[in-house]
């Protein structure tokens, strides 16, 4: 019984039909269109409020170097094995067939809540603009189950998951030209806060800087580790990029720099404008201006937050369904989930598993724990991508690699160290969660995925 069978990968085999059309500055531009959205616009209240205080400053900072070290772990294995799956594809050729399906069920937890998540965030500013207006939702309609605060379900956040599924169905692409507009609208929005921010901060505010401790900063950084989850979409463009081995360091390094200090920016004056026990808010940056009475600006907010982070539902829902089709179409899950239309050239019925699954947590599940779920499904899967660099330098020196890593094994340690230690400060009840998929998993591998698995199929005919 071969558990730990691999997918084998030539060299030269990551040469690919698709241009190699992007520069560094398109791959920035990438980087910060799929990172700015709910970590800037949600996360940041919510991480101030009940984990790291004014201190959250650190906590980016923590959080953007354990993902800069991953994330050059995952250029290298971008431009050897440019296909669909990411980590689960990976995986699976530098680990074996058991490590890449738990992988991949994991990353379907991952992708699922982390859109569940942005949708959330997106009801949120949603609800802020409907208010802008004298328009008020029933209170049981307005988020999450909750019977202390009599919610229900969020419906705004269930509405716009089944609209981008509609979307998605249809082929719909995103093109880089619509990426750049949207990166500039949603910085722009970003810019206008500190701007018409940064004149109302009381440095009074800021203290206690530290009110939970380092232990408040470090737990702090395990949940805004959500906030960088976007830069996968940088290296996952790695067999389109004209020079990698210069150009995706670029890219990646430099949107990861300019998102954090965004991040460190909005969280100094969120937290120099009101206090943080109060930011415990969907709409955190919106909240801040209201709070300031600059209702104009707070209406802009709104509106580029809805903007922006419907773009970044749209990118993390399409990568769910993306890895759903890798998995099927490797026969570890049924072969539907990887049947192509035959008009749209779109996996229609992962397509719709993926809206109704998101849909289902984004109506039902509270922000704060599908940002801790999500967190720990990224930081799982970004240790075992940094291991599998440090696996194939050994096992399979020879292969053709567009981009290596530097620094080998330092970079691909400290991506390690940096995640497991993020990976501990997490609560009991998602350590549990993560269990319990990831048990569920391998009773989904035991029965179904183990027999219909292609590798299986090759070695019975052999």
């Amino acid at each position: 019984m071969d558990l730990f069978r691999k997918k084998v990968i030539v060299s030269g085999e990551s040469n690919t039909s698709l241009k190699k059309v992007l520069g560094a500055f398109d791959l920035i531009l990438l980087g910060i269109g799929a990172i700015v959205g709910t970590g800037i616009f949600v996360l940041t209240g919510v991480a101030a409020a009940e984990y790291a205080g004014p201190a959250l400053i650190f906590s980016f900072i923590i959080a953007g170097l354990a993902c800069a070290f991953a994330a050059l772990c995952y250029s290298e294995f971008a431009s050897m094995i440019p296909q669909s799956g990411s980590a689960y594809t990976y995986s699976y050729v530098a680990f074996g067939e058991l490590v890449a399906w738990l992988l991949g069920w994991d990353m379907v937890l991952e992708y699922g809540l982390a859109s569940s998540a942005v949708a959330s965030g997106w009801s949120g500013y949603f609800q802020g603009l409907l208010a802008g207006f004298g328009i008020e939702l029933p209170t049981a309609l307005t988020s999450a189950f909750d019977p202390t605060k009599g919610t229900i379900i969020d419906l705004p956040a269930v509405i716009v998951v089944l609209l981008i599924t509609l979307l998605l169905t249809r082929g719909v692409k995103e093109s880089a030209k619509f990426n750049k507009v949207m990166v500039f609208i949603k910085v722009g929005v970003v810019l206008l806060f500190i701007a018409v921010g940064v004149w109302y901060v009381e440095p009074a505010n800021w203290s206690p800087f530290m009110p939970f401790g380092y232990q408040g900063v470090v737990s702090g950084a395990a949940v805004v580790v959500f906030a960088y989850f976007g830069f996968d979409a940088v290296s996952t463009a790695a067999e389109e990029v004209k020079n990698p081995q210069r150009n995706l360091p670029i890219g990646i390094i430099s949107a990861l720099a300019i998102c954090t200090i965004l991040y460190i920016v909005v969280s100094l004056i969120l937290t120099g404008i009101v206090p943080y026990e109060q930011l415990n808010v969907k709409d955190p940056v919106a909240f801040a201006l209201d709070f300031i009475h600059q209702d104009w600006a707070a209406g802009f907010m709104s509106l580029g937050a809805i903007t922006g982070i419907t773009t970044v539902l749209m990118v993390m829902m399409f990568g769910q369904t993306r890895l759903f089709f890798a998995i099927s179409r490797d026969g570890l899950l049924p072969k539907k989930l990887s049947k192509v239309h035959v008009k749209t050239q779109v996996p229609v019925t992962s397509t719709w598993i993926t809206g109704l699954l998101v849909a289902v947590f984004a109506g039902f599940i509270p922000l704060n724990k599908l940002a801790e779920l999500t967190n720990i499904g990224t930081l799982f899967a970004f240790s075992m991508v940094s291991l599998g660099v440090l696996v194939l330098r050994k096992t399979q020196p020879d292969l053709k690699r567009g981009f290596r890593t530097p620094w080998v094994p330092v970079i691909p340690a400290l991506a390690i160290i940096f995640c497991v230690y993020l990976m501990l400060q997490l609560s009991a009840f998602t350590w549990k969660g993560f269990v319990v998929w990831l048990v569920l998993g391998l009773i989904i591998y035991i029965v179904y995925g183990y027999r219909n698995s292609n590798l299986n199929k090759k070695a019975s005919v052999q």
